[in-house]
């Protein structure tokens, strides 16, 4: 199988790499054209024809979109159209990733394919817009949400993860106020990279949620963080009202899987288990 990656070196995009590494994978970066594009994004793709086009760049420095909404609407919005496009003229699956951001967090239960969105920053509108574009216009697809991604490779456009400012900051002595009052669900991008792979051999077309199950607030991961890795760590609490930001959070972003239950092929674990597995992984790699 043909398959092209876009921000192949992202936490995500590199995890993709190693679940497809029996294929012929087109590994793509910025440094190979700009999403925004359009000439050069289809010379390359071109050269590949690629079966499949996952689509995992975006702007997603959150508090940075409210100042920049031309570069989040350039990249979350006219690049997918460029993409979708492009996948449509080769008869490509295109599979593309958005985000917790699209809902408000005025929820009490977990959102699912079916609920309403009602974004509340730039982001979460781009990434919406995004969205409306592949539902619209692709003719195959796979359209993601999912929440809180962190991944070996690090998120290379926010400088590291969670995961890893939290560990480096308690490595350096420091006093670390996490929030307590935004409850999400923590996801690692190698499960979510091997469900995607389900997905694809399965054939499913359509929006999907994809998390790792279970919920918690940033400050239940980080103390979490801390617990697995077995550092201690000068942690306390604060609210979202104290650490203020210019983008609106969701207050609760947890999503549920509920059309891969549905089809019976959710394989995403509790998001204690894979954090587990991410600092084995880390630790084991020195």
């Amino acid at each position: 199988m043909r398959i092209a990656v876009l921000g192949a070196n992202g936490q995500l995009g590199s995890d993709l790499l190693t679940v497809f590494a029996g294929h012929e994978v087109g590994r793509f970066t910025r440094t190979d054209f700009d999403v925004t594009d359009y000439v050069r994004a289809r010379r390359s793709i071109l050269t590949l024809r690629p079966q499949i086009l996952i689509n995992t760049t975006a702007y997603h420095r959150v508090d940075d979109c409210e100042d920049q909404p031309e570069t989040a609407y350039s990249v979350n919005v006219l690049a997918v159209l460029n993409l979708v496009r492009i996948a449509n003229e080769i008869g490509a699956r295109f599979v593309h990733f958005s985000t917790d951001y699209v809902f408000d967090g005025q929820s009490k239960e977990p959102y699912t394919e079916a609920s309403p969105p009602r974004p509340l920053s730039v982001y979460g509108n781009s990434k919406l817009a995004g969205e409306y574009i592949v539902r619209s216009m692709a003719k195959q697809y796979v359209l993601i949400r999912t929440c809180g991604l962190y991944g070996v490779a690090g998120s290379r456009g926010k400088g590291g993860n969670f995961v890893e400012t939290m560990l480096a900051k308690a490595r350096q002595g420091e006093s670390i106020r996490v929030i307590t009052d935004q409850i999400v669900t923590p996801t690692y991008t190698a499960e979510l990279a091997n469900q995607v792979a389900v997905m694809l051999v399965a054939g499913v077309s359509g929006l999907f949620h994809v998390t790792n199950e279970g919920a918690c607030s940033w400050h239940e991961f980080a103390q979490a963080i801390f617990d697995i890795a077995g550092i201690k760590a000068d942690l306390s609490e604060t609210t979202s009202d104290l650490y203020k930001t210019p983008a609106i959070r969701p207050k609760y972003s947890v999503l549920e899987n509920a059309r891969l239950k549905h089809l019976g092929l959710n394989r995403m674990g509790h998001w204690r288990e894979a954090l587990t597995a991410y600092l084995e992984k880390k630790k084991s790699r020195g």
